[in-house]
């Protein structure tokens, strides 16, 4: 079942956004500091590339000051930005009862979206 989930959120967009997260995730790493806020973009597009099966993790180091000052620039920069576009894009989703898995999906990513630094992508093990 995971499989074809994720196979109808490739054909519906969810390609189109993993591709967006990996060229913007490029850009960022042209530069020496855009390094870290491009590896995030990877992890947004991996995610984004296959969400069903997968949940996001907090790491044990996700405390850190330099992950919270990473995260407040990444949440001023980008993180606000990405979030609104997945949340409104899951509430058009919620409005049909076919939509749900798919919009639940969306709020995964923008919930990782929002603060991305010390968290991990893991697959689930049912």
């Amino acid at each position: 079942m995971k499989f074809l989930t994720n196979l109808i959120w490739l054909l519906f967009g969810g390609f189109a956004t993993a591709i967006e997260y990996f060229v913007s995730g490029v850009v960022l790493m042209l530069t020496v500091i855009g390094i870290p806020f491009g590896l995030q973009a990877m992890k947004l597009g991996v995610l984004a590339l296959w969400p069903f099966g997968s949940r996001v993790v907090r790491t044990e180091m996700a405390g850190g000051c330099l992950s919270t000052i990473m995260n407040i620039f990444w949440l001023i920069l980008f993180g606000i930005w990405i979030a609104l576009t997945h949340i409104l894009f899951g509430a058009l989703l919620f409005i049909t009862i076919i939509g749900i898995p798919w919009g639940r999906q969306h709020f995964k990513l923008a919930g990782i979206a929002l603060t991305p630094f010390g968290r991990t992508i893991e697959p689930l093990l049912s």
